[in-house]
C-alpha cells in the first residue's frame, strides 16, 4: 500500500470541514431560537400540571365547603329531632 491510499483525500477533508461549519452554524441558530423562545415565554414556561392542580384544589375546596354545610344542616336536624324526642318523653312521663 502506498502512502496516498492510506491518507484521506483532500476532498473528503474539505467535505468534513464544510459539514462541521454547517453544524456549528446550525447549533448557533438553535441557541438563538432558544434564547428568543425563552425571552418570549418569560423563561421556562409554566408547568401545565400547575393549572390542573389548582383546578383540583378548587374543586376539593368546593366539595369541602359543601360537606361542611351538609354536616351543619344534619347537626341542626339531629338536634331538632333530639329535642322532639326529649319533649315526647317528658310528655309520656308526665302523663303517667
Amino acid at each position: 500500500m502506498s502512502k496516498e491510499q492510506t491518507r484521506p483525500s483532500d476532498s473528503l477533508v474539505q467535505d468534513l470541514l464544510a459539514e462541521r461549519r454547517e453544524l456549528k452554524v446550525a447549533v448557533e441558530r438553535l441557541k438563538l431560537q432558544l434564547a428568543e423562545a425563552e425571552a418570549a415565554g418569560g423563561g421556562v414556561g409554566p408547568d401545565p400540571r400547575v393549572k390542573e392542580l389548582q383546578d383540583e384544589v378548587e374543586r376539593l375546596r368546593y366539595q369541602l365547603a359543601s360537606a361542611r354545610a351538609e354536616a351543619t344542616h344534619l347537626r341542626e336536624e339531629r338536634d331538632s329531632l333530639r329535642e322532639g324526642i326529649e319533649k315526647a318523653l317528658e310528655q309520656l312521663t308526665a302523663e303517667e
